[in-house]
């Protein structure tokens, strides 16, 4: 809808009928519709309403019904009920209001009344179309002036198609003299379709009579006025403005390629072109609104010789909307505030026109005027649409479809208009239509200072850090809310998973988080940081402000995928802490590297073999697998042997076991960024609170239901290990050892909870051997796991929400334009991408030669003789 603009389908004489899901229709009405605004009063609608139905006006009632609601009516009463439904249908085209009163129109009162401007104004009628009408015989003429409105009216046109169904085959009106030619009434050629043929009389819109009249009207506004050929001249969609082509440097003459581009630029008021800060859903038009209307009211805005206009903007404006109506392109070799002449782009085309100002009359006059083109309409063929008028149009489509492509938009161009886009230029109308429906991408930059303010007045505690260089470009943003921070600290294991996630924005910036794991090994966001790119620096820095953040005794252990310079990063920052690399991104660089021959099982086997070295407690075991990998592909165990062994086995890693943790800890992020992909910083940054203000919020309603003492992932391991311990011996050495046996011998010391197979100690929950133990004994099993497992810590966790930040969303305030400019980062060139990614990658896979099976080259290239 366009600015507090609003079309309203006017029903009457109708019954309402409630469905069986309750909603209500309204059926065997008329319906008629009117043009309202937030300038149109009340009493004046009404009068006009009166007059339409042909109803006492002191007696009429009008009701509506809210969007999405068919259940409930409200009622019109006065201006101020009237400008609350123009808001509540801020993002339609149009709505249905229904009006009862008695019958007899005062004419009278009406004249009074409607001698002030109350706003109102008429639109085309929408007609309802009962289904068991029987239909005359067309009439030839009247078939022909069916045919010609059906370009200002789609009805008409769908009256026309069902006119021409219902005649028999062969059957004609013989005392008609036309047959074929010109309707002088509409300026059109026709050419009539009866007999065997008549079935091929089509409406240009075809209109699903199921529907309201408002959603009738709005598929009409977004069809089938963009199917007319792209040659036609009579038909054009009035959504578009021809250009040949983009703006060219003025010459030493002066001359300027101005078509519609130019012009659109100089004036404000241009046919199809939307509000530049409106949101509404479709593209809105001035007038009747319909596209075919303003096609052939631009036919006549250059009459001829001697025609006045007030100014030189108003001659372009006019000679731009009659070069839409007639398809062609032109430009303007003069165009200042006294003189303005023209042609046509084509060379050699006879078409052009010359207007200048007049003092005398203080007018702005066409002197000459050739309006014959010899260029047989070549100029159309390449035009572009406006820019703005372009960007309306994706705007429209993004908004049914937010995630619609450059090709798929340059496909739909193209077959409504016939006009083909570069890639470049949909890129740029899609670029234009985001930031009409979300705001720009980089003002939205400016909200950063605002945001930190808000977030310690909201969530006090929280820590929070902006840093821009001297030119005010952004470099990093650290985000760590309190609430998490001291759940991670209290509660969790000290782990932190360290990942980098794209923004998926043209200024690529990087999205660094560091999360940690629960009591049911679910991910937890302890902290995030938006900054400029990924690189040691912004590493380094990200970890010094997730030191300021947390407080804790405890050694950390720092887990990530084997990011360059991030180790020593680590170990600068915190003293004591241990890295790790995460066993999920391993995974996906050991299958990427894998090279063959291969033998024995082959290839499908390597991963689990990886993992099950992972997981290897001692050293015979581990030796045993990787001796496996070995006989299978030499390489792969090369791959294996060459990463260190402390940074992800259990049988050598110093800190807090996390590698049977196989998922991808970056997997939300990422989702999430590529779900708002085009959305704004500030939109990122709030769906990003809001996804971990919701994590938290769910997790701590869905414990709050367990009974069991550990949570469900840690109890179905204990029980799965208590089955398993019922078939073992178990054989008392004193109160607090036991000897278990299985297929081997292994010893239990409760009092350490510790057993001779490592498990125990090793994953915090007690093994079948512990288990079979304190059944012998009559010890507890749960008095022996780990606190970090039990459901009252995994509650403790999410006990605390993170409290809302109001404002966040919307443009900024007063408040907000007087903070700190904030610019976003400058993005690298593709070369230094490249670049940063082959530096980047340490596993990036290398050729390998199939011929000669040596790395660094390929068949193509070897050159060795075999």
């Amino acid at each position: 809808m366009a600015k507090g603009k609003l079309i309203l389908i006017c029903q009457s004489g109708g019954e309402f009928i409630t469905k069986d899901d309750g909603t209500l229709t309204y059926e065997g009405s008329e319906a008629n519709a009117v043009n309202i605004n937030h300038e149109t009063l009340f009493d004046g609608l009404k009068l006009t309403l009166a007059e339409m139905f042909n109803l006492d006006q002191n007696t009429i009632s009008i009701k509506y019904f809210l969007p999405g609601n068919r259940r409930n009516l409200i009622t019109l009463r006065n201006d101020r009920d009237l400008k609350r439904m123009i808001d509540y249908h801020g993002n339609s085209v149009a709505a249905d209001i229904f009006v009862n009163g008695k019958d007899g129109f005062d004419h009278d009162a009406y004249k009074i009344h409607m001698s002030r401007d109350s706003g109102v104004k008429l639109a085309e009628t929408v007609n309802h179309i009962p289904g068991h009408l029987a239909p005359a015989s067309p009439n030839v003429s009247n078939l022909k002036n069916v045919a010609c409105d059906a370009k200002t009216s789609p009805d008409a046109a769908a009256a026309a198609d069902k006119d021409a169904e219902s005649s028999s085959p062969g059957q004609t009106d013989t005392t008609s003299p036309v047959s074929s030619g010109h309707c002088a009434d509409h300026d059109c050629d026709y050419q009539p379709q009866l007999g065997a043929n008549s079935d091929n009389l089509q409406s240009p819109v075809g209109l699903d009579m199921s529907d309201s009249p408002a959603d009738t009207v709005k598929k009409r506004r977004r069809t089938a006025s963009w199917m007319i050929d792209a040659h036609d001249p009579t038909g054009v969609a009035a959504s578009y403005i021809d250009v040949n082509r983009t703006k060219q440097k003025r010459n030493n003459q002066g001359d300027d390629i101005l078509a519609a581009i130019d012009d659109l630029e100089h004036s404000g008021d241009i046919a199809g072109v939307a509000n530049d800060l409106d949101n509404s859903p479709a593209v809105t038009l001035p007038g009747d609104g319909m596209p075919e209307n303003l096609v052939d009211s631009g036919k006549d805005c250059i009459t001829g010789v001697g025609q006045d206009f007030i100014s030189v903007r108003e001659f372009r404006e006019a000679l731009q909307k009659y070069a839409i109506a007639h398809r062609f392109v032109y430009k303007l070799k003069k165009n200042d505030s006294n003189r303005a002449s023209g042609k046509c782009v084509e060379e050699g085309c006879s078409w052009s026109i010359l207007a200048s100002w007049v003092p005398a009359s203080q007018s702005f006059r066409i002197k000459k005027f050739n309006k014959s083109h010899t260029c047989g309409g070549e100029s159309w063929k390449n035009a572009l649409p406006a820019k703005r008028l372009l960007v309306s149009a994706i705007k429209d489509k993004l908004r049914d479809s937010p995630h619609h492509k450059p090709r798929e938009i340059a496909k739909s161009i193209s077959r409504d208009l016939g006009i083909q886009l570069k890639y470049t230029q949909v890129r740029r109308g899609i670029e234009g239509a985001r930031e009409q429906l979300q705001g720009s991408y980089k003002e939205s930059y400016n909200r950063l200072p605002w945001f930190c303010k808000k977030v310690v007045e909201t969530n006090a505690g929280s820590f929070v850090k902006l840093e821009t260089n001297e030119e005010k470009i952004l470099q990093r943003l650290f985000v760590s809310f309190l609430s998490c921070v001291e759940s991670f600290q209290n509660v969790c294991r000290p782990i932190l998973f360290l990942n980098a996630t794209s923004l998926r924005s043209k200024f690529q910036e990087s999205l660094l988080t560091a999360t940690a794991v629960d009591a049911d090994d679910g991910f937890f966001p302890v902290a995030f940081s938006i900054v400029d790119s990924e690189n040691d620096d912004n590493w380094h820095w990200f970890l010094e402000q997730l030191k300021s953040a947390i407080s804790t005794s405890l050694p950390l252990t720092f887990v990530s995928d084997r990011e360059k310079g991030l180790e020593k990063s680590v170990h600068e920052v915190f003293e004591n802490a241990y890295h790790g690399y995460s066993i999920h991104h391993l995974l996906e660089s050991f299958k990427r590297n894998l090279k063959g021959p291969f033998q024995g099982e082959g290839r499908g086997v390597l991963p689990g073999k990886l993992l099950a070295a992972a997981h290897a407690v001692r050293p015979g075991g581990f030796k045993r697998i990787t001796e496996e990998i070995r006989q299978i592909s030499s390489i792969a165990y090369d791959w294996v042997m060459h990463i260190e062994p402390e940074h992800w086995t259990c049988l050598s890693c110093k800190g807090e076991r996390y590698n049977y943790i196989v998922q991808n800890v970056a997997e939300p992020y990422g989702k999430l960024m590529e779900e708002i992909r085009e959305s704004t910083i500030m939109q990122k940054i709030e769906a990003l609170v809001y996804m971990i203000s919701q994590l938290i919020d769910s997790r701590q309603m869905e414990s709050s239901t367990w009974a069991t003492r550990l949570t469900p992932s840690k109890e179905e391991r204990i029980q799965e290990a208590a089955l398993d311990a019922q078939c073992l011996r178990v054989f008392i050495s004193s109160d607090v050892l036991f000897e278990v046996h299985d297929d081997s011998t292994h010893v239990v010391d409760i009092q350490n909870w510790d057993c001779t197979c490592l498990e125990w100690k090793a994953s915090g929950l007690p093994c079948r051997h512990a288990i079979a133990a304190f059944s012998c004994s009559g010890k507890c099993v749960y008095d022996f796991c780990s606190q970090y497992f039990t459901s009252d810590s995994y509650r403790s966790i999410y006990s605390k929400s993170i409290n809302p930040i109001p404002g966040i969303r919307g443009s900024p305030t007063a408040e907000e334009d007087g903070d700190e400019k904030v610019l976003p980062p400058v993005p690298c060139s593709p070369n230094q991408l490249k670049e940063r990614s082959k530096m980047d990658d340490s596993d990036r896979r290398t050729v390998t030669c199939s011929k000669c099976k040596e790395p660094g080259h390929n068949k193509a290239s070897c050159k060795a003789t075999l």
